[in-house]
């Protein structure tokens, strides 16, 4: 089905994810280090990257870097921590999903999934419609959702593939309360396993990058969301 790149210092890591990539059906290949992995990426070509943050010759952080000038592959980071840092770090890099070892291998197959069911979603939409703008306090917080361009104070403003995608899912449904699971269920694609953490890291960076609109998502306690504006 796939052809998945496994990056990990750990043989035996490797092993397992490969035993289930297979089962699957998947092709897989291996690396061992950061630097191996950048080199194969360079040559070849994957559908989805399975990599490790700590590894020696070249950290996950650091490959991921390196590997996002040569190509926008999907990538799951793996970590042995689950520090808030971490999670930023690697989202701000532009990877599409963090799982934190150890790790259930038919979990991180359905994100596996999940990740490429999205990136298929998103490449086979062949017709565009025309250009939905939404503005918010007279144009302060302005939003191009086809060319997915965003402008805080008539400044634009970069954000991660998945900070876009909450976003715009957040400014359709504004001044509805989302739940924790309906959010990441429609945003990520995948069903929830009850650790909001992903969510919660990406909806910090969405306020920092909303900047002086930041108070237009508003935390329900207990329940996850609401994005309020008019």
């Amino acid at each position: 089905m796939y052809h998945i790149l496994i990056v990990d210092d750990e043989s035996r890591i490797r092993s397992i994810i490969k035993k289930y990539a297979e089962f699957e059906g998947h092709k897989v290949t291996e690396a061992g280090d950061g630097m191996e992995a950048v080199r194969l990426c360079r040559n070849g070509e994957y559908d989805l990257i399975i990599m490790d943050i700590m590894m020696p010759e070249l950290d996950g952080f650091s490959a991921c870097r390196e590997i996002r000038k040569i190509t926008q592959t999907p990538i799951i980071m793996l970590s042995a921590r689950g520090e808030e840092y971490d999670r930023i770090n690697g989202f701000e890099l532009g990877i599409d999903d963090y799982v934190v070892k150890p790790f259930s291998p038919k979990e991180l197959m359905l994100r596996v999934d999940a990740v490429m069911k999205r990136v298929k979603r998103t490449t086979t939409t062949s017709v565009q419609p025309p250009n939905q703008v939404i503005e918010l306090d007279n144009g302060g917080l302005k939003a191009d959702v086809t060319a997915r361009i965003v402008y805080v104070g008539g400044e634009r403003v970069d954000m991660s593939p998945k900070e876009y995608d909450l976003f715009f899912y957040m400014l359709a449904n504004r001044n509805i309360a989302l739940s924790r699971e309906k959010l990441i269920s429609e945003v990520w694609g995948y069903d929830f396993y009850g650790d909001a953490r992903t969510l919660d890291t990406h909806i910090k960076l969405l306020r920092k990058s909303l900047g002086p609109y930041a108070n237009y998502i508003v935390t329900l306690r207990g329940v996850g969301y609401r994005f309020e504006g008019t």
